[in-house]
């Protein structure tokens, strides 16, 4: 998935940061905490370097797909679908084509045509395979016939090819005019990867606000990537949000978005921002705290620093990083912006 923020190309960066700061390395058998965990790029390269990973986001499409990657540790067998005479699940999955459900009807151009707004997010065929999929697997766990790894495993698969045949600009606040290639393609639901670790190691995932679970756990490192602008995650992947759910929510404007505001994160809003980052930081019970902000932050280099300052020894790190870009007609100058990476030790 293309996503805002995305801490994928400096993954090294990061790991660096957190031996020359801690001390910290592969064999500690540390316990490290992504708390506003999106892709779960952080939290899957961490569990491949052998650490305890706490994984979390308020978002439940990120939720989802961190049950899968972070809590999925060995081959996932489906030994009740095959009792029932589905061997492979896939194959069959991909071979539905029979339900205009919720996808259909408010996201393609054909589903839209006697509505207020029209929308061409999917092509028809795509959002059918969509309602059709996500259909099934609701079905399958209702009837007890996949667990919740599958159950989990069989969702964030759809989303990732859902999110690859999707008409955007690589987010959902706005759909293309015209049907772009990849959106022509046809959907194909592919297995994710199973990341597995040999090693006994304790694996979390949760659904929560960062500053209200922070309170509930602890451990060693507490890595923080929240928003850092106003652009809201809610909307920018909105549909993504839907398919995890399977909800039929209300929905509305041209862009067709939840009208559910409440997982609305305070990161970005300028008048709340400082208050939530002290709050969680206050309460955090992790010796370590990382923090990944870069220059267009909301918070200022120096504010940050007072804030951290107040509660252990501060230090601060950064690099030069290629700025993600939703789309070319953005009002954004730079190609580069820095990524700081803020870190406290706490008293």
């Amino acid at each position: 998935m293309n996503y805002i923020g995305s801490k994928l190309s400096i993954l090294d960066y990061i790991d660096n940061t957190i031996q020359d700061f801690t001390g910290i390395t592969d064999e500690s058998n540390a316990t490290i905490c992504d708390i506003f965990a999106g892709t779960s790029s952080v939290g899957k390269y961490f569990k491949s370097k052998g650490y305890n990973v706490i994984s979390n986001d308020i978002q439940y499409y990120s939720f989802v797909t961190a049950k899968h990657f972070i809590e999925n540790n060995s081959d996932i067998q489906f030994e009740k679908l095959t009792s029932a005479g589905i061997s492979n699940p896939f194959e069959y999955l991909n071979s539905l084509n029979d339900k205009k459900g919720f996808i259909y009807n408010n996201y393609t151009m054909e589903g839209t045509r006697n509505d207020e707004y029209n929308r061409q997010y999917y092509t028809e065929e795509n959002a059918i395979k969509i309602d059709s999929i996500r259909d099934k697997i609701e079905e399958w766990k209702n009837k007890e016939l996949i667990n919740e790894n599958e159950y989990y495993y069989f969702i964030a698969s759809l989303i990732e090819s859902a999110d690859k045949v999707a008409n955007t600009a690589s987010v959902y606040e706005a759909f293309l005019k015209k049907i772009k290639k990849s959106a022509e393609k046809t959907l194909e639901l592919k297995p994710l990867d199973i990341l597995k670790f040999p090693k006994e190691r304790k694996y979390n995932v949760y659904n929560e606000n960062a500053n209200e679970l922070v309170k509930k756990i602890s451990g060693d490192i507490l890595y923080m990537d929240p928003p850092y602008n106003t652009r809201k995650y809610d909307t920018n992947y909105h549909i993504l949000e839907t398919i995890a759910l399977n909800d039929n929510p209300e929905i509305k404007g041209k862009t067709g978005v939840r009208a559910d505001t409440s997982k609305r994160s305070k990161y970005c809003v300028k008048k709340e921002v400082e208050e939530a980052f002290e709050d969680i930081i206050k309460n955090a019970n992790f010796k370590y705290i990382l923090l990944s902000y870069n220059d267009e932050g909301i918070i200022t280099l120096d504010r940050i620093k007072e804030i951290m300052s107040k509660y252990g020894q501060y230090k601060r790190y950064e690099q030069k990083h290629r700025r993600f870009k939703a789309d070319n007609n953005r009002e954004y100058i730079k190609d580069f912006t820095i990524e700081y990476i803020h870190c406290l030790k706490k008293d």
